[in-house]
C-alpha cells in the first residue's frame, strides 16, 4: 500500500467517525493531508459511500472567473426544504452563505464521455435560491484547503429554497440581492459570485461527477457558490436572503 493511499484510508477514517455531524472532532495530522485534489476527492468517496443517505445534491465553486473548480456530493440527509431551522448547538463553526442552484431535466450518466457545455446549458431546467451552510469536522478550522476539500469542502448542510423555471436572461452573475440577519442587513458592500456566471460551472461538474462513476440524475440540486461571502451569525435569529425576482429564502436558528 503506499504512502498516499495510507493517508487517504486514515484521514478518511477520522472524518466518518465524525460524520453525521458538525462538532469539531478531528484534529488534523499534517501526515494526512492531502497532497493533490484526487486524493481528496478519493476521501469524499469514501465518506459518501459510508452514510446511509444518498446523494441529493453538489456544491460546486471556483474563486475567480476563469479559476479552476472544486466540487462535492452533499448527502441527503443534510438536505432540507425552506423554511428551514438549526439548532446553533449542534455546530461547532456555523457560517451561512447565499446561492443560487440550477436543477437539470435530463440524466447525465457516470462514464468517460465528455458531455459538451451546450448539452450540459440546454438541459437546465429551474433556478433555485439555497442556503449553504458551511461547518467542519475539523478542529481549529479553516484548515489545510486540500483537507477541507477533503471534508465535503466543508459542508455542514444546505437549506433548498422554492424553485422557480430557468430564464436564460436572468442576471446571474450579480443580480442584487437582500441579506438580513433578524431585518438587519448582513451583506457586504459587494455581492456577486467571484466565478462570474456560475452557469460556467455547471458542464465542469457533471463531467466530474461522470467520471466519478455517480453522475447527475435529473432533478439533482447543483448549488454554485456565494454571492455573499461567509456569514457568521454570533446571536440566534431568523436570517433571510433574497435574489431579484426570486422567492425568498429563511433559516432560523435557534
Amino acid at each position: 500500500m503506499s504512502d498516499s493511499t495510507s493517508a487517504v484510508q486514515a484521514l478518511a477514517t477520522q472524518l466518518i467517525q465524525a460524520w453525521p455531524g458538525n462538532r469539531t472532532q478531528v484534529t488534523l495530522d499534517t501526515s494526512v493531508i492531502p497532497t493533490e485534489e484526487s486524493q481528496s476527492y478519493a476521501v469524499q468517496d469514501r465518506i459518501i459511500a459510508s452514510l446511509e443517505s444518498p446523494v441529493a445534491a453538489w456544491k460546486v465553486g471556483s474563486k475567480s472567473v476563469d479559476g479552476p473548480m472544486q466540487a462535492a456530493p452533499l448527502p441527503g440527509a443534510g438536505v432540507q426544504l425552506a423554511p428551514a431551522t438549526i439548532q446553533r448547538s449542534a455546530y461547532g463553526v456555523l457560517v451561512l452563505e447565499l446561492e443560487l442552484a440550477f436543477r437539470f431535466n435530463r440524466d447525465f450518466a457516470p462514464g468517460e464521455q465528455v458531455y459538451s457545455d451546450a448539452e450540459v446549458l440546454a438541459a437546465i431546467s429551474h433556478t433555485v435560491t439555497t442556503i449553504e451552510i458551511v461547518s467542519s469536522r475539523y478542529a481549529g478550522w479553516p484548515v489545510d484547503k486540500l483537507a477541507m476539500l477533503a471534508d465535503l469542502q466543508s459542508h455542514g448542510g444546505l437549506v433548498v429554497g422554492e424553485a422557480v423555471p430557468y430564464d436564460a436572461s436572468y442576471p446571474f452573475e450579480k443580480p442584487s440581492l437582500t441579506w438580513t440577519h433578524d431585518g438587519r442587513n448582513v451583506a457586504p458592500e459587494t455581492t456577486g459570485n467571484p466565478a462570474g456566471d456560475p452557469r460556467r460551472l455547471l458542464p465542469w461538474l457533471v463531467n466530474h461527477a461522470a467520471r466519478r462513476g455517480v453522475g447527475v440524475p435529473a432533478g439533482t440540486l447543483i448549488t454554485c457558490g456565494t454571492y455573499t461571502g461567509m456569514y457568521a451569525p454570533k446571536t440566534p435569529g431568523t436570517i433571510v436572503g433574497q435574489f431579484q425576482g426570486l422567492p425568498e429564502i429563511r433559516l432560523a436558528i435557534a
